[in-house]
């Protein structure tokens, strides 16, 4: 396949702490610093999260604007990502940080089970979350964690909610929620095709999945997510050095398959989103 993967790394997320691997970024300057490596290595999009003082998720926009100020500087042309998930704060101050007009923002549009609660995403905050991404001109990755996520976001794309192409992200391995299996995963690629054919899609496996994931999304022509935000660890007996090396694991995945890794202008392309000078 000649198509290039677009590599996207989530370098902090809400739960991982030191204490599960000294090496993920909590304060903002590791962050840039974690996110730089990963860039050199392959990664085109950063998808971000932000701590409070104690280490905590927050959706402080303070945070985010010195994250995304760092990465704009740090990692010219990259792709910014700043996520609007529920582990951060509750209604409107989940999209507290869109103001800042990131290139691009997590959006998930229905609720479903996680490991030890439900993730709500009710239909009047997505469709607000959709409004100001469309008013900040904010491409939305769609964070598909079930089917009826795939089939909400084209009918939102059909009126008008969410603007064409759309960007999908199959999460699979959230326990309580979709497990790792291929035949949905098929079904699911199979789904958005029919559904919306010029949407392009990505996966991201958690934990021991993320490996799995990433080959499947590579080997059937999608674009793929790493980083430690969803799993910390090389393997059962090795921790990750640093969100790069996970990133690394991912371009040669990329090598096998004999699929480009996207460089930043590439991704941009590819997603349709509004070139940088760099």
């Amino acid at each position: 396949m000649s198509n290039p993967c677009i590599i996207c790394v989530a370098i902090t997320g809400s739960l991982p702490t030191k204490d599960n691997n000294p090496a993920v970024p909590i304060t903002v300057a590791e962050q840039i610093e974690s996110t730089h490596e990963a860039f050199e290595a392959g990664a085109s999009i950063a998808h971000c999260h932000v701590r409070d003082d104690d280490g905590k998720p927050t959706s402080d926009p303070e945070r985010f604007a010195r994250l995304k100020e760092g990465l704009e500087k740090h990692c010219p042309g990259m792709i910014v990502q700043l996520s609007t998930g529920g582990r951060s704060g509750a209604g409107k101050a989940r999209g507290g940080m869109l103001p800042l007009k990131p290139d691009m923002a997590s959006l998930s549009v229905g609720s479903n089970n996680f490991p030890t609660r439900v993730y709500e995403n009710p239909p009047d905050l997505v469709d607000w979350l959709a409004s100001e991404m469309l008013a900040y001109d904010i491409k939305p990755e769609i964070e598909a964690f079930d089917l009826s996520h795939i089939v909400q976001a084209t009918r939102m794309a059909a009126d008008g909610r969410l603007k064409r192409p759309l960007y999908v992200q199959f999460v699979m391995g959230v326990k309580n929620a979709m497990p790792a299996d291929e035949p949905i995963f098929d079904f699911y690629i199979e789904t958005l095709k029919r559904l919306a054919p010029d949407a392009q899609w990505c996966a991201a496996g958690i934990g021991p999945n993320q490996i799995l994931i990433n080959e499947w999304s590579i080997a059937k022509g999608g674009h793929t997510r790493t980083g430690m935000e969803d799993n910390v660890r090389l393997d059962r007996d090795r921790l990750a050095p640093s969100n790069a090396a996970l990133v690394r694991r991912a371009v040669e995945i990329c090598e096998r398959h004999a699929r480009p890794v996207a460089t930043w202008r590439q991704a941009r392309s590819i997603l349709g989103l509004r070139p940088v000078a760099a």
